[in-house]
């Protein structure tokens, strides 16, 4: 790990958060497809530069945010993306509250002028659901200056030093549309893939330390069959998804492997052929 990590992650750490902040950090456990994507994704953290994920749906993207608040030991803030997100909805709004006998305007602060001013990880996950004249109001948090100035209040807001920004993107899916090149050149960009079947392996063993090792092997072998289906487009990403792998995994210590894979994978796509070829390749590892 690089001096510069260690040295910041020490700082941050050291800080101490009232409870209700506490409960946003994130929980650990992010495996790396490969030797180098944590501590990459770390070093743009420390540089303070935003973080852009890509990669397919359920390639880990959110746990890869999550730990690394729990890293740093920061509370993360998460904005999920969708064409009705709007300015409100980042930055907060006005409302009315009775303040010692009267009335009066109060303004309630949303997830990025919290983050901001806080110092904590602000999250937005699938930024590319964002229509995209609502993202212009964050150039300027994401770029060198790291402030805002409120479009509803003219407070001026100076990112505090710890403030870390991690965005998350799936490429080509559905309802997503291009991002702005002028917001994009903003992240340093990192590609999530799904994991290896070494790095698969250690996380059903991590996390399931007491299950059959034949169990394991199992669903470790549907799991390649379905990755490679859907690397040569015959599956949704989604049926290669890690999350899926772990609900499947999970099910089928109590229910059996065919009966999980049903549930936790097939019966989450849309289409009946893809279903069937869940459950045909399924098939031929169960015994």
């Amino acid at each position: 790990m690089l001096a510069i990590i260690e040295e910041e992650r020490k700082e941050r750490n050291g800080r101490d958060y009232p409870a209700e902040e506490a409960a946003l950090i994130g929980q650990g456990g992010y495996v790396a497809p490969d030797e180098h994507l944590w501590e990459d994704v770390l070093t743009a953290v420390v540089i303070r530069r935003p973080v852009l994920l890509k990669g397919p749906a359920g390639s880990g993207k959110t746990k890869l945010a999550e730990s690394v608040s729990a890293f740093f030991g920061q509370p993360m803030h998460q904005v999920n993306c969708s064409v009705d997100l709007d300015a409100e909805s980042l930055i907060g709004f006005k409302t009315i509250i009775r303040q010692d006998g009267d009335t009066v305007i109060d303004f309630v602060d949303g997830p990025v002028v919290t983050a901001m001013k806080e110092g904590h990880v602000l999250y937005i996950d699938e930024i590319n659901m964002a229509k995209p004249e609502t993202l212009p109001i964050l150039h300027s948090v994401l770029d060198y200056r790291r402030m805002l100035t409120n479009p509803f209040t003219g407070e001026v807001i100076h990112a505090h030093p710890d403030f870390t920004v991690i965005a998350a993107i799936n490429e080509g899916y559905v309802g997503t549309v291009p991002m702005n090149e002028a917001l994009k050149n903003r992240f340093i960009a990192f590609q999530v893939p799904y994991l290896g079947q070494e790095q698969s392996k250690a996380l059903l063993e991590r996390e399931f330390p007491d299950a059959p090792r034949t169990l394991i092997t199992t669903m470790l072998s549907i799991s390649e069959d379905l990755k490679d289906q859907a690397k040569s487009g015959l599956l949704a990403d989604e049926a290669a998804s890690i999350r899926s792998l772990i609900d499947a995994t999970e099910l089928a210590l109590h229910i059996g492997p065919e009966r999980a894979v049903r549930y936790a994978i097939a019966e989450k796509l849309e289409d009946a052929g893809e279903r069937q070829l869940v459950m045909d390749l399924a098939a031929t590892w169960i015994r």
